[in-house]
């Protein structure tokens, strides 16, 4: 602990009520290592994880849109590191990932509205949320508020803790930084 504060357990110190998700998602990042410091919350929280980063109604391009859009709101350079990385798999250009920090056009501006709505006021608005549910559906507006609240926890984790962005992205983004 550094200050008091949890930091990423190793896979030594890694408790054993919660050894089964060593090999899977929780032991492959920084949050999920700091979250095993309370083993059955990082259990409670894999199902809900499968389903909004996995099996969300608004696919993974449009759900990364959020999680971009969150993450830089929240001010979260963990999240927003790891999540270029991840835009920048899923295809993305560093133009669209840049453009989630102001207001782009089309489906991304829908959805960044979105999310500041949601953080700003605490609601979608009748008007926005007609809007999203005409474009994306009824389920994926569902997922985005869902998403927004699961990576806004995530947000709270990360800055309370101050978890260091995992190796790798960090590596990622110093030879490839983010170009406007």
């Amino acid at each position: 602990m550094r200050d008091g504060r949890p930091q990423p357990l190793s896979d030594t110190d890694w408790p054993e009520d919660a050894r089964d998700l060593l090999a899977g998602f929780a032991g492959k990042l920084n949050v999920y290592r700091v979250m095993a410091h309370h083993p059955a919350l990082l259990a409670a929280w894999a199902p809900l994880r499968r389903h909004i980063v996995l099996d969300t109604s608004l696919g993974r391009e449009l759900s990364e849109v959020v999680i971009l859009r969150t993450g830089h709101r929240f001010g979260s350079a963990y999240e927003w590191a790891h999540h270029v990385s991840r835009a920048r798999e899923l295809g993305f250009s560093d133009a669209r990932i840049a453009a989630t920090r102001g207001r782009p056009e089309g489906d991304d501006g829908l959805i960044v509205q979105a999310v500041d709505a949601l953080l700003d006021d605490r609601k979608l608005s009748g008007a926005l949320e007609g809007a999203l549910v005409a474009r994306f559906g009824r389920k994926a507006v569902f997922d985005l508020i869902a998403t927004v609240g699961f990576y806004s926890v995530l947000g709270y984790l990360l800055l309370s803790y101050d978890v260091p962005v995992d190796d790798q992205v960090a590596a990622e983004l110093l030879e490839r930084p983010l170009s406007p």
